[in-house]
Order: structure tokens, then C-alpha cells, then sequence
């Protein structure tokens, strides 16, 4: 089979669909033998598409583990003049409001029409909105006749980025579309009319063998852990993940635990600073000496992260899937997430995680304190949380049911 993939970022860019697109390209290569293309812009993360000071990737084309990259240039020069007009035109419900949010958060990346017209394979998937170059694939893809399948990734709860007719209308005209879980599809099929039969709901992989093989011992004496129970949050620093809110929630846990220890883990955005001004004037200096802080740390250093936690806490606001609660459950580790978007219909709340209600720092404080109390419950959840990545979530599992999509569609 041969293979286009378009996503707005691919290594080292990060992110969860950039990861996903990644593995699910590497492992058509290796397990099907399929020829696989992958067109991608060539930021680090979706600030580059509108900050021209943002750092870049080089453009160009190169084979990676059997992939075939093509990198094209962005354009961010219009980043600072769509941002006022699309900001005040969202506030006052202007019509077009949502094709303004749309070009301002882009990618505009010159050339990838015509090259998805010009592609003679066999079928072209792209990922994710509310991203422009989900509209620009899909234009090309109709105008070549070429099979296409979207994996949305929605987030339904962010207005800004999914209150947009024009994302359901694409999905519509889609061959077939991969959901990330029933929340999305039942959305889908209830609020925008999508044919049930076109939503297939996969999920994300994640590779067991690394976490299995994790050691956690040298994170937690690099950090003088010693025996102190250790909450981490392990991933990107973005504002909609809810790390102010377990901020808030450890004063709770040291009253009665001041021996536990936090790490905030993951890659800084503009959000961080925000975060670090506001442990600074919201804890004390012992509380801010209870916090362990890990920017941009190395790829093969998470599986470490996540076997020196005793809990993993989750807390977003929304949530297309949540690929850090899987990859703490391939760890053997108990998850805490909110009840809202998606999380509920990945975590099982009692069976492989326990849920709480959003923005909640005191109802979080108290389910971390219960779990922290009973070691025997943390066992307990997070050994239900990898049997379920086992029966579920593998990346072989996951790229043996993109394909079957793939296959359907060219049937």
C-alpha cells in the first residue's frame, strides 16, 4: 500500500498526534511492508506556526526508519496581524469568525496542495483539527480523487479551537474518519450528523516494552527522593492541562503529608512562566521546596519519569484521548484525570483510575491523599490500567486497526 500522511509536525516536533503519526508510520513500514510519505511542516510546536520568533526545523526531504519526510516551510508572517481580528471577531460572533481563527492558527504551508494533488499512492490520512492543513489535504485530495481519512483529535469543549462548522463539513466529505474514543464519535454522530459508519474509534499505542524495562530508582536519587511518595504531571506545560489546579491541590496533601513530594514534567510553552510566577506568590518556600521541576526533558528519559511516580496526576480540561494516562498504566501507576472531554471514556473511574470534577483543587487534593494512604489501591489501579493497554492499546494493536481502516476505504 502506499501511503501519504499529513500531520503539522513529525520528530523532533512534539506533540500527541505528531507522536501518533510517527509510530503508526514507522510500523506500516516494518509490519506491512507499505510505502509511507509523511508531509509536515517544519515547526517544533503549533507556536511556530503564528511566532516568527519561535525556533524551526530545517525544510527539505529525508528517510527516517523507512519513512519518507517532506518538510515544507511554514509561513508565520500573518500570526500578529490575524491575532487582533480573529480575537475580537470570536468575541463578537462575527460571521467568518471561524475562517479567521482557522488561517491565524495555520499552518499556511506553501506547496502542500499541489503536492497531495500530485500524490499517486494509494490513500491520504491527515491529522488533526482545527489545524488549516486539514483543509488544504483535504481540497487536494478532492480535486486528485484520492481516498482520504481524517483523525481529528477534537477537543469539544475548547470553543476557540472546535466551535467551527467548517471542521464537521470537512469531516463529512471524508472517506472515513479515526476517532480517539466513543466520546468523540458519539459527539460526532449526535451534534454534527456524521454517518455512524464512517467513525472508527482506535485510540493511541504506546510501547510497553520501554516502561516494562524502566527504572526509577535514578530519577528519585538524582532528586534526593529518598522514600518520599512522589504525584507527577509528565507532559506538555500547556494551560488547558490543569497544572494550576494540582498546584492549588498539593496545599491540601501537605498539611497532612508534608513528606510528598510533586514533579511537574514536560515541555515549556508560553503558559510556564505563568506557572512558575504563580508557585512563587501562591506557596511558601517550603511548599516551593516540595516541587520538582523538569523542563524539555529527553524522549528515552519519560519511561524513568513515569516508574519513579508513586501517583500520576492528570488533571485537563479537555482531552482528545490522553496518551500520558496510557503510557502511566503501561508504568503500573494509578491515574487521577478530571471528569470531562474525552478522559472519562478512557479512564474507568474505580476500575483503572479514580476521576474528579474540573478545576477542583480541593476534590483533587482529597482523591490524591486516598490514593497516597493505600498502597494497595495504587497496585490495584494501575495493574487494571495495564491490562487494559494490553488488550487495547499497543502500537501493533493500533496500526493493525489504522490499516484495516485504510483497507475499507480502498474496498
Amino acid at each position: 500500500m502506499d501511503i501519504l500522511h499529513v500531520v503539522h509536525g513529525y520528530f523532533p516536533a512534539l506533540g500527541g498526534s505528531e507522536r501518533l503519526i510517527q509510530r503508526i508510520s514507522e510500523n506500516l513500514v516494518d509490519r506491512f511492508n507499505d510505502h509511507v510519505t509523511v508531509c509536515t511542516a517544519n515547526g517544533y510546536n503549533t507556536e511556530a506556526f503564528v511566532d516568527p520568533s519561535q525556533p524551526l526545523l530545517p525544510p527539505g526531504e529525508f528517510d527516517l526508519n523507512g519513512v519518507h519526510v517532506r518538510r515544507f516551510p511554514v509561513f508565520n508572517r500573518l500570526g500578529r496581524v490575524l491575532f487582533p481580528l480573529q480575537e475580537w471577531a470570536y468575541r463578537l460572533g462575527l460571521p467568518g469568525n471561524q475562517y479567521l481563527r482557522t488561517w491565524y492558527g495555520g499552518p499556511i504551508i506553501p506547496g502542500l496542495r499541489r503536492y497531495v494533488e500530485n500524490f499517486s499512492g494509494d490513500v491520504v490520512a491527515a491529522t488533526a483539527f482545527p489545524l488549516l492543513h486539514m483543509y488544504t489535504t483535504l481540497r487536494g485530495c478532492k480535486c486528485a480523487n484520492t481516498p482520504i481519512v481524517f483523525h481529528g483529535a477534537l477537543h469539544p469543549l475548547n470553543d476557540w479551537g472546535f466551535n467551527r462548522p467548517m471542521i464537521y463539513k470537512a469531516i463529512s466529505q471524508a472517506d472515513a474518519y479515526i476517532a480517539n474514543s466513543d466520546y468523540e464519535r458519539t459527539y460526532l454522530v449526535e451534534s454534527h450528523q456524521i454517518c455512524p459508519e464512517k467513525i472508527s474509534v482506535i485510540g493511541v499505542g504506546v510501547d510497553v516494552d520501554r516502561f516494562e524495562r524502566a527504572d526509577g530508582g535514578n530519577v528519585r536519587q538524582s532528586h534526593d527522593l529518598d522514600d518520599h511518595l512522589l504525584v507527577a504531571f509528565i507532559g506538555q506545560q500547556g494551560r488547558n492541562k490543569g497544572i494550576d489546579t494540582l498546584i492549588l491541590s498539593m496545599k491540601d496533601v501537605w498539611l497532612e503529608m508534608p513528606e510528598v513530594r510533586l514533579l511537574i514534567a514536560g515541555a515549556k510553552t508560553h503558559f510556564t512562566s505563568q506557572l512558575q510566577n504563580m508557585i512563587c506568590t501562591q506557596l511558601s518556600p517550603s511548599e516551593q521546596d516540595h516541587i520538582i521541576y523538569l523542563h524539555n526533558f529527553a524522549e528515552e528519559e519519560k519511561p524513568d519519569l513515569f516508574a519513579a511516580c508513586d501517583v500520576f496526576a492528570y488533571p485537563s480540561r479537555y482531552e482528545s484521548f490522553g496518551i500520558s494516562f496510557i503510557e502511566a498504566w503501561a508504568a503500573g501507576k494509578p491515574v487521577v484525570g478530571c471528569r470531562a472531554g474525552a478522559v472519562p471514556s478512557v479512564v474507568s473511574d474505580g476500575v483503572d483510575g479514580l476521576l474528579v470534577p474540573m478545576d477542583n483543587p480541593i476534590a483533587l487534593g482529597k482523591t490524591l491523599l486516598h490514593l497516597l494512604k493505600f498502597p494497595d489501591l495504587r497496585r490495584q489501579l494501575g495493574q487494571a490500567g495495564r491490562e487494559k493497554v494490553l488488550r487495547r492499546y499497543t502500537w501493533e494493536i493500533v496500526t493493525s486497526r489504522w490499516r484495516r481502516v485504510y483497507e475499507r476505504v480502498l474496498s
